[in-house]
């Protein structure tokens, strides 16, 4: 379409929305909101392809000194001049993202981790010359820079010595973003070294994240909330918004009003029931938004051809692996359950918060079926069909989309179970 912004498929730069200018759904509110009700430390969980990732950078662009104001003209936050005043281009701030952090062995994914803390360091080179660090700063500065990371307390205190030495040279705290926290557990549980990655991360997040003075506040991103006792022990003021907490719930996922307009603005609105019935179903909070990954891919589809079939997008987009392993121990009594699902019923279920890899190993039949559904929902093939009662949660396949992949890949997979 002549003239039209280009659909932002797979972009996760806050920039290019307006250096390449793409189509922008609004959700700069955000960073109004996080100031208001942040601890110093914030993990928010969405299942994949929700938003989080292009969101961080959106606070980078925004907190980050030498912020390019231009950004945001004409957004939400824009017309927010005292919080613009105060906080914009204000803070150095450290962004990393751990989901490339992986590898067959635990050698492998320690030094995809300090390759990624190498690279955001060489951000920040020109502090080698900076006359208010002292010598004793630069030397281990250096060693990240140049990925000296034999010693695992090199390492372990990377990103604490980030704040220190960024603190020192402006005289501000810095801002701490981490994206897909929960990756390289995931990788490493699946590859056997699940209790090496837990130690390392645990000790990385603890030095940077507790009791840290040059830190101003975190943000931390991921599908699964890990056990606190795993990775967050003794954090002070930790703040999770999970899909369940109504707080920032409409900045991650698409609303009824932002999908329309995207619609009409493309010239496809008459297939909005169709959009509707194929992605739409997720509850986060308070708030019923649809995946946007889905509406962006099929708006795509759809103004090229406005009778396009709709089309599975999400449920292709991993491997499932995780998927898989929950549900090759399922009960006679599960599968019972979610071919209730499949029917459309709603069942009531107890959902951990907090998970840990090591419950899906577990002998207890409860605590493995418990891990089942609290995976489901957290990475978005189930959704609240109510509000919760406490921990216990009526559960519902959320759309037409994720119903085709419980009638497809997972019947099939029981299929396969059952043989072996």
């Amino acid at each position: 379409m002549a003239g039209k912004k280009k659909l932002p498929i797979g972009i996760e730069f806050f920039q290019s929305f307006k250096s390449d200018d793409f189509y922008y759904v609004d959700k700069t509110g955000f960073i109004a909101d996080l100031p208001q009700t942040r601890g110093s430390v914030n993990l928010f969980t969405r299942p994949r392809r929700f938003g989080k990732s292009l969101n961080m950078d959106m606070l980078k662009s925004f907190f980050e000194i030498g912020a390019d104001a231009s950004l945001f003209e004409g957004l939400e936050i824009s017309r927010n001049t005292e919080l613009c005043r105060q906080h914009m281009g204000k803070y150095p701030t450290i962004s990393i993202s751990l989901k490339d952090v992986e590898g067959g062995d635990f050698q492998t994914a320690y030094d995809m981790l300090g390759a990624r803390i190498s690279e955001e360091a060489e951000r920040f080179s020109f502090l080698l010359n900076s006359d208010r660090l002292t010598r004793s700063q630069k030397i281990k500065f250096e060693k990240l820079l140049n990925e000296n990371f034999e010693k695992s307390s090199v390492l372990c205190g990377s990103l604490r010595l980030l704040t220190e030495v960024l603190n020192r040279h402006y005289g501000v705290p810095a801002l701490v973003l981490i994206d897909e926290y929960d990756v390289p557990l995931d990788k490493a549980y699946q590859a056997g070294y699940y209790q090496q990655m837990i130690h390392l991360i645990r000790s990385l997040f603890s030095q940077a994240l507790k009791t840290n003075p040059n830190m101003y506040f975190a943000v931390i991103t991921g599908c699964l909330q890990i056990a606190r006792e795993s990775i967050f022990t003794g954090l002070n003021n930790f703040k999770v918004r999970s899909i369940s907490s109504a707080d920032c719930a409409e900045y991650f996922g698409f609303t009824d009003s932002e999908v329309r307009e995207m619609m009409e603005y493309y010239g496809v609105g008459e297939r909005f029931p169709d959009m509707k019935e194929w992605y739409d179903g997720y509850h986060f909070g308070n708030m019923d938004v649809y995946c946007p990954w889905d509406v962006v891919s099929q708006c795509d589809i759809l103004r090229g051809s406005k009778d396009a079939a709709m089309e599975p997008h999400w449920v292709n987009s991993s491997n499932n692996v995780i998927l898989r392993d929950i549900l090759k121990n399922a009960t006679e009594a599960v599968k019972a359950e979610i071919e209730m699902l499949i029917s459309g019923e709603i069942i009531e279920k107890e959902i951990m918060p907090e998970l840990t890899y090591t419950d899906l190993e577990s002998q207890e039949v409860k605590i493995r079926q418990t891990y089942l559904w609290s995976v489901l929902y957290a990475a978005g093939y189930l959704t609240d069909a109510g509000k919760p009662n406490g921990r216990i949660h009526r559960l519902t396949i959320p759309n037409k989309e994720v119903l085709g992949m419980y009638e497809e890949k997972i019947r099939s997979w029981f299929k396969v179970l059952e043989v072996q």
